[in-house]
């Protein structure tokens, strides 16, 4: 697709005759040798060795396809990154017209067109009071740049003092062990407990496993309390409060009561204390709006933005700052005052270029305005899944969907981990032409933007037909 063919004598190139006729190894070659080579992430490589694995060879609108032309509803968007489909063609014009520009140059000391052309449509559309964009190319790096800022930002404003950290339990911001700090899921992140720094936890408003019951009212006015008693207790001490607006995602799609973000921004801004909002998972329409924080109008002081921001095509993030925020690094260069942080393919042009594109597809597309129709048929069709017997809770915002699963519904008891409920209920997905992933014993779903309501029917029923045969062997 970017390579000619022809050399610049225009004759044909003998190397791509060589190219089409050598043989393409088989999917079972392909199994032996990624089994043989290859480390994946968040899995158990025993298991993995003993499976029958999905190999994919390409992409089509919301579909992927494996090695034997099999087709399967994208039902994660490939990790929650996805946003108008595979092979989307102005997204694929604009990295092949990037190439035939430049791939990449560095962004220490010099810039490129892509990215201040990006970083004016991100201001443009984040919460106002946000003017200044700092890349990175991933999610935990932009939560790690966010901490570093915030910790800097006061020692520059002479309280060295605020060095400290709040977040919420269940929190995911990444897997740097920057981000790890502020983590709050026991599962990935205990084991590295004494490589983390120290931090300050206020409850999760997980409102269907609340200490004192599942009113969401009382939820709601509890949660928020222990918020401020936290930060009143340590707000001398306390550089920020990370958080992911209105849905904790690796949590298990824990959903946030109306008005928490609003109260959280009112808490911060009280107790003098920076309010940092993770929109990596949130970001780009997954809640309905271009950002969680557009809900209730809240502008925190520092944003982190990734996946959804290239429609799903290349790594790049970012970190958006006040300008209150970004003065407090101005100074003589002798002073060194500057942010010390950057990677080798900060601002990257091929990635930037694309996002650019995909910003322009929300726009001529309409993308929010056709999110409305989707949000309300999932909505209709999700209270549906009761039926069964084990769908304990069904939480949903926008896009963004969690099944929490359990053995009783009447006690909440949970499956025991060896049953591995949620790998069996995406393996049985898979059989029926679906790629699900569960978090434990939540099954989550966050389908592409530009899925249909017709496609989502058909994910919506692969996932309820899945759970009922699943739980019904388990019984």
């Amino acid at each position: 697709m970017f390579v000619s063919s022809k050399g610049s004598s225009g004759k044909k190139d003998p190397r791509s005759k060589a190219n089409a006729d050598r043989p393409k190894p088989s999917a079972a070659v392909l199994q032996r040798k990624d089994k043989k080579y290859l480390w994946h992430p968040f899995t158990q490589m025993r298991d993995w060795q003993k499976e029958d694995i999905l190999i994919v060879r390409r992409g089509r609108g919301v579909y992927l396809e494996d090695l034997q032309g099999r087709r399967y509803l994208d039902g994660v968007s490939s990790l929650w990154c996805n946003v108008h489909g595979h092979c989307v063609p102005e997204l694929d014009r604009a990295v092949v017209a990037q190439l035939k520009q430049i791939a990449h140059s560095t962004f220490l000391g010099l810039s490129n067109v892509p990215a201040i052309e990006l970083a004016e449509k991100l201001i443009s559309i984040a919460p106002p009071g946000l003017t200044r964009v700092f890349y990175s190319d991933s999610g935990s790096e932009a939560v790690e740049i966010a901490l570093k800022m915030a910790f800097q930002y006061w020692k520059l404003r002479g309280k060295p003092a605020k060095a400290k950290f709040a977040k919420l339990t269940q929190a995911y911001h990444g897997d740097t062990l920057g981000s790890v700090s502020v983590g709050g899921i026991d599962q990935f992140h205990e084991i590295f407990g004494p490589l983390l720094f120290k931090t300050h936890s206020i409850s999760a408003p997980y409102r269907y496993r609340w200490p004192t019951g599942d009113d969401p009212e009382r939820v709601h006015r509890e949660s928020l309390l222990e918020m401020e008693r936290v930060l009143a207790e340590n707000h001398e001490e306390l550089a920020a409060l990370v958080m992911e607006p209105l849905m904790q995602g690796a949590a298990g799609m824990i959903d946030q009561p109306s008005g928490y973000i609003s109260r959280a921004r009112e808490l911060t801004k009280k107790y003098n204390v920076l309010l940092i909002f993770d929109e990596v998972a949130t970001g780009f329409g997954r809640t309905g709006k271009m950002f969680a924080s557009h809900h209730e109008n809240v502008t925190p002081d520092l944003m982190t933005v990734a996946k959804g921001l290239t429609g799903g095509y290349l790594p790049l993030a970012a970190t958006l700052a006040t300008e209150e925020i970004y003065d407090a690094f101005l100074g003589e260069y002798a002073e060194f005052k500057a942010f010390f942080h950057g990677h080798t393919y900060t601002a990257n042009p091929l990635a930037c270029r694309v996002a650019v594109a995909n910003l322009e597809i929300f726009e001529k597309r309409r993308v929010l305005q056709s999110l409305e129709e989707k949000i309300r048929f999932m909505e209709r069709r999700l209270s549906d899944f009761y039926r069964t017997p084990c769908v304990g809770d069904i939480r949903q915002v926008g896009m963004m969907v969690g099944i929490e699963l359990v053995r009783n519904r009447q006690t909440k008891e949970t499956f025991a981990a060896d049953k591995k409920v949620g790998m069996r209920i995406i393996g049985r997905a898979r059989q029926k032409g679906a790629i699900l992933r569960p978090l434990g014993p939540v099954i989550v779903l966050m389908p592409p933007l530009a899925m249909t309501v017709r496609e989502l029917s058909r994910l919506l029923e692969i996932t309820q037909e899945s759970i009922r045969e699943v739980c019904e062997e388990m019984e």
